[in-house]
C-alpha cells in the first residue's frame, strides 16, 4: 500500500487509483472522439512515472501502473458513450477527490494534482488539436486545468 493513503478508506484509495484513468478519458473524450492515440499517451506516460514521477508519487505510480491500461479499459467500458453525459459523470467523480485529499498530505495532495494535470496536458496534445501533433483542441483546452479538483488548502 502507498504509505500516504494509509488513513484512507477502500473507496477513497480506488479513486485515487482510478484518478489518471478519469483524467485521461475526460481530456481524450472532450472533443467526442476517444482516440487509440490518446488513450496510448496515457498509458505510456503512467509506465513513464513509474521511475520518473515527482519523488512524492513514485510509490504510487508504481502501484497503479502495471494495470494502468486494464483499468483504462474497463473504466471506459463503463462510462456512457455520449461524450457530455461522460465529461459531467467523469467531472463528478473527480470532486469526489477534493474531500479525499484533504485527508492525506497536503505536500502529497499538491504533487497529486500537478501530475494529474500533466497527464491532462500530455493526453490533449496526443490528441493534435487543429494543428496537428503537440497542439491542445478547443474542448481539451477548456478542461486541461481541472478545475474540479482542488489543492487543499
Amino acid at each position: 500500500m502507498i504509505s500516504e493513503l494509509k488513513n484512507l478508506s477502500e473507496s477513497e484509495i480506488d479513486l485515487l487509483k482510478k484518478t489518471p484513468a478519469m483524467v485521461a478519458i475526460l481530456i481524450a473524450g472532450a472533443d467526442e472522439e476517444i482516440s487509440k492515440g490518446e488513450l496510448k499517451e496515457a498509458v505510456n506516460l503512467t509506465k513513464i512515472k513509474q521511475s520518473k514521477a515527482r519523488k512524492e508519487l513514485l510509490s504510487y505510480y508504481q502501484e497503479i501502473a502495471p494495470d494502468f491500461e486494464k483499468s483504462l479499459n474497463e473504466l471506459l467500458e463503463t462510462y456512457p458513450q455520449d461524450a457530455e453525459i461522460r465529461s459531467k459523470q467523469v467531472i463528478e467523480e473527480l470532486e469526489r477527490l477534493n474531500d479525499v485529499l484533504k485527508k492525506v498530505d497536503k505536500d502529497w495532495a499538491t504533487q497529486f494534482v500537478s501530475s494529474m494535470k500533466d497527464i491532462a496536458k500530455k493526453v490533449a496534445e496526443a490528441a493534435g488539436g487543429v494543428f496537428g501533433y503537440m497542439s491542445i483542441g478547443y474542448e481539451e483546452s477548456k478542461l486541461i486545468d481541472l478545475k474540479m479538483i482542488k489543492v487543499p488548502a
